[in-house]
């Protein structure tokens, strides 16, 4: 429960004497360096917090399916933009120009896979709910999936309970990247955690 702040000018060993010195002492601790998380245009929170592995598998079991059909970038993409969800435009000269995939609407997926439900709701309409709804969503009744939920908790707790779960990272603030890269290493059995550049 205590948080120490180690501090001193560039360049002055602060970083060296903290990994270099602390998981000898304790060799649980958790080390979270300054670089953001990172991810391609089709990375977003569902995916690189891993709750996209648990949702897909609950809707392979409540349909019947195969899981890859719930994935964007697998058999279920949308042929037009390969389950982007957007066309892009390169204008050479100019900055590319981005549009909604006029096929899908936005929503990444073939539209025989928005008929598969799982609790009343498609793949899509998951991707679009906040943290927080789908961590209601996602805690009880017919749509209790635990794997999904703890991930989510963790998310709430750092602050991201407005975030969607289809959000791409390229669209998120850094201080939003730290936290996601936080709430991802807060699974970790550690009694220590180490934070490199906070402000990053």
């Amino acid at each position: 429960g205590v948080l120490t702040a180690v501090t001193g000018v560039a360049g002055s060993g602060k970083s060296s004497l903290i990994q270099g010195s602390l998981p000898l002492a304790y060799p649980d601790t958790v080390i979270i360096d300054q670089t953001l998380a990172r991810g391609s245009r089709r990375s977003n929170t569902a995916t690189y917090t891993g709750i996209l592995d648990s949702v897909r598998k609950a809707f392979a079991k409540a349909t019947g399916e195969d899981a890859a059909l719930f994935s964007a970038n697998s058999k279920g993409a949308c042929p037009d933009c390969n389950g982007l969800g957007v066309i892009y435009t390169d204008l050479g000269m100019m900055a590319g120009v981005t549009t909604t995939c006029e096929e899908c609407d936005g929503k990444r997926y073939q539209s025989s896979v928005l008929d598969y439900r799982f609790a009343g709701r498609d793949i899509s309409e998951v991707l679009a709910m906040s943290v927080s709804d789908a961590k209601e969503f996602f805690g009880s009744g017919k749509a209790a999936t635990p794997a999904a939920h703890a991930i989510l908790e963790r998310l709430a707790d750092v602050g991201l309970g407005d975030l969607s779960l289809g959000q791409p990272l390229t669209t998120l603030s850094s201080g939003e990247r730290q936290r996601l890269k936080l709430a991802t290493h807060m699974d970790e059995k550690g009694g220590v955690y180490v934070l490199a550049e906070p402000t990053t």
